[in-house]
């Protein structure tokens, strides 16, 4: 019996607590090639080691990004004043205060993330850091349609709104379902809104794999959590460790491509069933398209959107995108 076999509960009710994880889970390990959506990663613990990632010397997202938004104050202090701020897939809110800070007097801020815990640690920092803007929090998985709560709808429709959707998160969906997301955006955040939208538009293999394959192994460590949480939620026997984490990157597909391969055959049980994994084969867990600049703006024409203008940062290829719907 392997250590995750042992410590694996086999809760009797696992799908009837985790009806959409446990049916994902389940069609993407039947599935060939097998995979899990990379929606999964974010339970509290997969949210903090995505923090730690973002801190590494080898992942220039967020530094690019970060420089990015702090040299354009000015140009955000021209949008709309009073606006309600939505950020899709918020994490940390790290880089939020960068767009609160340089708006004109923000009416409100809505944090939405599929990491409730996480969501609602990050929530509250921000309300003692503006005690005078309505902060809300809305836990839900932003690649799906969203519907506003009741209590927030009537207010927010009454503001200019602007959703902000940094960190190139966006390079997570392929193209049909990025068109998919921003169209859901635009009918989320209503006509007449506009979108922030943070881009990788980086082609260079040199640099995008060290990126998602750090020397400290924090993204391996970020990987395999996926399977500590099938584990935990879900009563699996997945043995972490005999997975070896791969990170590779598609010229043809232009993506970076997350996988945890099987170096040996062995068997995983998970809700009753068995799947087994051949020496070599991999469960492909996450995509991370980069999308130049024009590629972006057909994307974002397609799903209904007007590109107004972007900028791109001094040291890379992540760029800033300004829609408006």
């Amino acid at each position: 019996m392997t250590p995750s076999q042992a410590n694996a509960t086999h809760p009797p009710d696992a799908a009837a607590a985790h009806p959409v994880f446990a049916a994902q889970v389940l069609e993407g390990l039947s599935a060939r090639p097998k995979r899990i959506p990379s929606t999964w990663f974010y339970d509290h613990r997969g949210s903090e080691l995505f923090e730690q990632i973002t801190a590494l010397d080898e992942y220039y997202l967020t530094r690019s990004e970060t420089a990015l938004l702090r040299s354009l104050h000015a140009e955000f202090s021209r949008l709309p004043a009073g606006a309600a701020v939505i950020e899709f897939g918020s994490g940390s809110s790290r880089k939020t205060p960068l767009l609160l800070d340089a708006l004109r007097t923000p009416a409100s801020y809505t944090a939405i993330d599929i990491s409730g815990d996480f969501l609602r640690q990050s929530v509250r920092g921000l309300q003692l850091r503006y005690p005078r803007l309505d902060v809300h929090a809305l836990e839900a998985d932003f690649s799906a349609p969203l519907q506003w709560p009741p209590a927030l709808a009537a207010a927010v429709q009454q503001q200019p709104r602007i959703g902000f959707f940094p960190g190139s998160t966006i390079g997570n969906f392929t193209p049909e379902q990025a068109v998919r997301f921003l169209h859901g955006a635009a009918a989320f955040l209503g006509h007449g809104a506009q979108l922030l939208v943070g881009v990788d538009g980086t082609q260079d293999k040199a640099r995008l794999i060290p990126a998602y394959d750090d020397a400290r192994g924090v993204t391996a460590t970020f990987n395999r959590n996926l399977l500590l949480r099938i584990n935990r939620e879900l009563g699996a026997d997945f043995n972490p460790q005999a997975f070896r984490h791969v990170a590779r990157f598609d010229p043809a597909h232009s993506r970076v491509e997350m996988h945890l391969m099987s170096p040996a055959p062995q068997t995983v049980h998970l809700l009753g069933q068995r799947f087994r994994f051949d020496a070599a084969e991999t469960l492909h867990t996450e995509n991370s398209y980069k999308y130049p600049a024009a590629m972006f703006q057909r994307l974002a024409i397609a799903a209904g959107w007007t590109p107004q203008k972007h900028w791109l940062a001094a040291d890379s290829d992540v760029a800033l995108h300004l829609l408006q719907a």
